[in-house]
């Protein structure tokens, strides 16, 4: 396995402790998180804040792996998130594109059907 393919399955696994700070500390200082519904957000601290405010809610999520591909600084994960916010839920088809720099998240997108996650959450 690639160091790169390896470094997002641990972030894939860590979003099940809820942890923001954690999360946070995959990325590069100038890293960027883009929810491609909304727009991107760039740098460490606000991706933080950015992870913060949108799992406030969130009392359980367990990311299931589907399929990874890796070549180089690049790694594609497709997934199932099973996300909890109270007696709301939702499993939600996801696949994220990470660029990695120096073993750490460069560029995060993250395609999905935002209508699924409201839906489900809202």
């Amino acid at each position: 396995m690639e160091e790169n393919e390896r470094i997002i399955r641990e972030f894939i696994t860590a979003w099940s402790r809820l942890d923001p700070e954690e999360l946070a500390g995959f990325f590069c200082d100038d890293g960027v998180y883009h929810n491609m519904p909304a727009a991107p957000v760039e740098g460490r601290e606000n991706v933080e804040n950015f992870i913060r405010g949108f799992t406030a809610t969130w009392t359980e999520t367990t990311w299931d792996l589907l399929n990874i591909l890796s070549r180089g600084d690049v790694v594609v994960a497709e997934r199932l998130d099973r996300t909890r916010a109270g007696d709301k839920a939702v499993e939600l088809p996801c696949v994220g594109v990470f660029e990695l720099e120096g073993g750490k998240i460069k560029v995060w997108r993250d395609y999905f059907d935002f209508a699924t996650y409201a839906n489900a959450m809202g």
